[in-house]
């Protein structure tokens, strides 16, 4: 499969930013430069449009971050300061980028300066700069950059006419979005450069009888290229028939029940359950129960949890997180204990823990928090056919619809679209829609019995801290058999 190739501004930038860098080294305890370039594609077919867009991802900047006397400061450009507007463009001959250099570098430190003084700053330990330089270049089969929009377009259409019959699904759109990420980072002992695309697509049918009328969906999403629509292209029967289903859904008996949650849902269930709650900025800002629970008993022996960019590839997997630290996989709970969170730099700075990798932004104009990359839960060795026949009264769950959590009380609540009804080992045939689960997070852990041998992630989401700073991550792993209030 071809490779991707690094953002010609910022192989254009690096050598004058590496000077930079260097003429900033001795007014600092710490120093370094991330450098953005981001680009994206969006595509939709809706009844009777089609239209492109760009998705919110894109971006192009810097972001400078300083540390004297354990004040940390941070200064972010959409272009370098200080400069000539034709050095700015890094095109120019050596002893002209030279010159730009220490004019950038003497109008980002008085910057820096400026920031450093306020007396409200808390002070951190010192920022280490191991070496290491390294760099990563994706692999996809279908570029979307050199592909015909038209085409693509009518890919997306098509797709959407064959799920829509006319008589049970009325309605049906489909979409296609991915961005190149190119993000450079430099520091006096390190040199990090990574360029990938990852995309993600959905498929959304809505069927109607009457008054009645339900919504189901596919998605589809990687570190790949256009090549994950023929996912969707396989699903559009499956889908079809699942929306029939739904027309005879029946409402959700409230009661606790056992449940079997297919791999999205799982894969939320960490997310929210201990993928928020184990951030370690909530620790240091005691906002995060978790913190009570560490190296004790959180769930079965059956549940083991895991966050990290490394050791999986999708979406929220990357060489170097936004502060430049290399990625890594971090066990959040092994059989059934917690062993500890996701950091980022500072957090894991005033905690006096390791970094795990887990520092983002969602844009080089915003701050850097801890947050989730990879969740899901470790897979076990039990198949989905033994589940169903273990189940005595109980649901399937699947076709996630939104979760949520509060993680300074460990309630929890997942909204499914499909329930499928199991007793005595079978499905009947019934299926509800929509269901709420919700629970209180240890003791959804702790009643996890059987855990499937299948793994799967999906990253077709994205997640907010609280109500804003949104990050690209996945989630999923087996299917996780528990019991949950149901409604």
């Amino acid at each position: 499969m071809p490779k991707r190739t690094h953002s010609p501004f910022l192989l254009e930038a690096k050598p004058v930013l590496g000077e930079v860098i260097e003429h900033l080294k001795p007014w600092f305890d710490y120093i370094s430069v991330l450098a953005t370039d981001d680009r994206g594609l969006s595509y939709f077919a809706l009844p009777g449009e089609t239209r492109t867009a760009e998705p919110m991802w894109v971006q192009r900047g810097f972001v400078f971050r300083a540390q004297r006397e354990g004040k940390v400061a941070e200064y972010a450009c959409a272009v370098l300061p200080g400069a000539a507007q034709e050095s700015v463009s890094f095109a120019s001959t050596r002893s002209r980028a030279s010159a730009s250099a220490i004019e950038i570098a003497d109008a980002v430190r008085a910057r820096l300066d400026s920031l450093l003084a306020d007396p409200t700053l808390i002070a951190f330990p010192q920022i280490a700069d191991e070496p290491a330089a390294a760099e990563f270049l994706g692999e996809i089969e279908e570029d979307p950059f050199t592909a015909d929009p038209e085409d693509v377009l009518s890919r997306l259409a098509v797709l959407r006419e064959k799920l829509t019959d006319g008589k049970v699904v009325v309605m049906a759109q489909s979409r296609y979005e991915c961005v190149d990420v190119s993000r450079l980072f430099l520091s006096p002992n390190r040199s990090l450069m990574q360029s990938f695309l990852w995309s993600q697509a959905y498929l959304f049918g809505v069927a109607r009888r009457g008054q009645m009328s339900k919504m189901s969906y596919r998605p589809a999403s990687g570190r790949k290229g256009l090549e994950i629509l023929r996912g969707l292209e396989t699903s559009v029967p499956e889908l079809a028939q699942e929306l029939a289903d739904l027309l005879e859904a029946v409402p959700m008996e409230p009661g606790e029940y056992e449940v079997i949650l297919d791999p999205d849902m799982a894969g939320t269930l960490a997310h929210e359950a201990f993928g928020h709650g184990v951030e370690t900025d909530m620790f240091f800002k005691k906002r995060a129960k978790a913190l009570e629970y560490l190296g004790k008993r959180v769930g079965s022996d059956l549940v083991t949890m895991y966050d990290g960019a490394a050791g999986v590839d999708q979406t929220g997997s990357y060489l170097f997180d936004d502060e430049g630290t290399l990625a890594t996989k971090t066990c959040v709970i092994e059989n059934g204990i917690l062993k500890g969170g996701i950091s980022d730099t500072l957090s894991a700075l005033a905690l006096g823990i390791p970094r795990t990798g887990n520092g983002r932004r969602e844009a080089y104009s915003h701050k850097a928090y801890a947050r989730m990359t990879n969740t899901y839960f470790a897979p076990g060795t039990s198949t989905l056919e033994e589940m169903i026949a273990s189940v005595k009264h109980g649901w399937q769950l699947s076709q996630l619809n939104s979760g949520m959590e509060d993680p300074r009380n460990w309630g929890i609540q997942l909204i499914c679209m499909v329930g499928r009804e199991i007793k005595d080992g079978k499905y009947t045939g019934r299926v509800a829609s929509p269901v709420v689960c919700s629970g209180y997070v240890p003791d959804v852990l702790s009643a996890v019995s059987m855990v499937s041998s299948d793994f799967e992630l999906g990253g077709s989401g994205a997640c907010g801290k609280g109500h804003k700073e949104y990050a690209k991550v996945s989630s999923g792993g087996p299917y996780v058999k528990t019991r949950m209030r149901l409604g």
